[in-house]
């Protein structure tokens, strides 16, 4: 008899076709803070500051950090996959398949333009948006302490 075992290492992706798929996940994945950032591997901005999230997921117990990829789906095994398992990222990595940004930007903000960088923070019932990038690890870690703390 074998016994196989899937066993999801950190830097897998997991895919989510919609949004609400997402929402899905983020709504049964709270049991502590969330800072979900949305990024892609051709955002200059963006793969700069990853290593700040990753250090926030290593160093910060009381949050959970998800990496939400918005890259083209073309480059999904070209690029991103590459990208993550070289970076041996151990936050959630997520790609977000769904294209139909004008029917989900607004329910992570209203007021998102859709420009990435851009990070939420949810504790419990309470959401705090950005649209920027961190300069520092510092900053990043500062900016999530307060929020989570608000």
């Amino acid at each position: 008899t074998f016994l196989f075992f899937y066993n999801v290492k950190a830097q897998d992706l997991v895919t989510f076709k919609t949004y609400d798929e997402l929402a899905t996940y983020i709504k049964e994945n709270n049991s502590k803070p969330l800072v979900v950032n949305f990024w892609a591997t051709w955002c200059a901005p963006c793969v700069k500051e990853l290593p700040y999230f990753e250090k926030l997921n290593q160093e910060n117990a009381n949050v959970k950090v998800i990496l939400v990829s918005l890259d083209f789906e073309k480059q999904v095994e070209s690029k991103l996959k590459p990208f993550l398992k070289k970076k041996k990222y151990t936050s959630t990595s997520i790609y977000l398949a769904d294209k139909d940004y004008n029917s989900w930007l607004p329910k992570i903000d209203k007021n998102w333009s859709g420009s990435i960088p851009a990070t939420l923070i949810i504790n419990q019932d309470k959401k705090v948006f950005v649209e920027h990038d961190f300069s520092s690890f510092e900053e990043l870690n500062t900016f999530v302490n307060q929020s989570i703390t608000k």
